[in-house]
């Protein structure tokens, strides 16, 4: 399915993603666009993007989907299988360049994983 036509609410969220290098929450994503697109519109678009490999989502604290710009990714195959770190304070979250070792489980297939790591992040240290 994916992105057939970039539309103008498309380009809009796309440029959010492009323009700003932090993973955004949906509810600060349809903030984000309030006046110009339904949180229904808004859905659709992220769903869109995520199967064209342009975003990953993942869950934050609070069962709470985050979203943030792939990596390499195609609408084939994601590689963006990372943790991601979410501020206990400030509650800005971002994905982090480590390899964490998914373990091969006998008779079972991962297709995804989400690894938040929780804590203080550098601004809210100091």
């Amino acid at each position: 399915m994916g992105i057939v036509r970039k539309t103008k609410a498309v380009n809009t969220v796309l440029n959010i993603f492009e323009h700003n290098n932090e993973a955004k929450s949906v509810v600060n994503l349809i903030e984000l666009v309030k006046g110009e697109m339904n949180k229904t519109t808004v859905y659709r678009i992220l769903d869109r993007l995520e199967q064209d490999g342009t975003i990953h989502c993942f869950n934050g604290k609070d069962g709470l989907k985050w979203y943030a710009k792939c990596n390499g990714c195609s609408e084939n195959h994601h590689y963006d299988l990372h943790p991601h770190f979410q501020c206990t304070n400030c509650d800005k979250v971002e994905c982090l360049s480590l390899e964490v070792k998914i373990p091969t489980l006998k008779n079972h297939k991962v297709d995804t994983t989400d690894i938040l790591l929780m804590g203080q992040c550098s601004d809210c240290l100091t």
